[in-house]
């Protein structure tokens, strides 16, 4: 999952989420997370319900954000929990192995943890400051995800927080095997045309990274 896409009901309006996937989708996301922390678990689930299908006409896998038991309701490919949700250990007991299991860490340690108890693939952040998520944490720094990366080893790594095109070379060659952006896409002028920069720049640090140094 080199770009994954958090599609926030609160930027878009529920109005835009539908748009902003199929854009994002044709710009070549891998992954699309669906985050609505104003909804209703009902609302949340009718909108998830509309969402899937798209998102799989796409071919692009869907998550579900917090909300367990929706995601186990829909069928969706992934559930991403926080620190606050239900614990890794507990969730991983209630996901099926086809569902993959990511979820959000602040720190070297809870990432550890994470692995330990099962998580499919780890998101580590605020890399940078972010005003997309209402009160986040300190932003962590290009070091804490080198720092990340070393402990969890082969387990896929998400950096998430402030990512851009002007500092997501840096947050790959730092370790990242992905990343996941919210506004930096589906608040863009052209969604679709942001996608692709980022991709393409993912994808030339992730060479530049795999080269054998002299």
């Amino acid at each position: 999952m080199e770009l994954y896409v958090i599609l926030d009901e609160g930027l878009l309006g529920f109005d835009h989420v539908h748009d902003a996937l199929e854009r994002a989708g044709a710009g070549g996301a891998d992954a699309v997370q669906f985050r609505a922390k104003g909804l209703s678990k009902r609302q949340y689930y009718e909108c998830a319900v509309m969402l899937l299908p798209v998102a799989r006409h796409l071919g692009i896998p869907f998550f579900v954000n917090d909300h367990l038991d929706v995601a186990l309701a829909i069928s969706a490919d992934g559930i991403h929990i926080g620190q606050d949700d239900l614990p890794c250990i507990a969730a991983r007991h209630l996901v099926p192995r086809e569902m993959l299991l990511g979820i959000s860490t602040h720190s070297v340690e809870q990432a550890a943890r994470a692995i330990e108890e099962g998580a499919d693939y780890i998101a580590i952040g605020p890399v940078f400051a972010t005003t997309t998520k209402e009160n986040a944490q300190a932003a962590k720094g290009t070091e804490m995800v080198r720092k990340v990366k070393r402990r969890i080893g082969v387990v896929p790594l998400i950096a998430i927080g402030g990512i851009n095109l002007d500092n997501v070379t840096e947050v790959i060659r730092c370790g990242a095997d992905g990343v996941a952006i919210a506004s930096g896409i589906v608040l863009a002028d052209d969604p679709q045309m942001a996608a692709q920069e980022l991709k393409a720049r993912i994808r030339s640090a992730r060479a530049e990274r795999s080269e054998p140094s002299d």
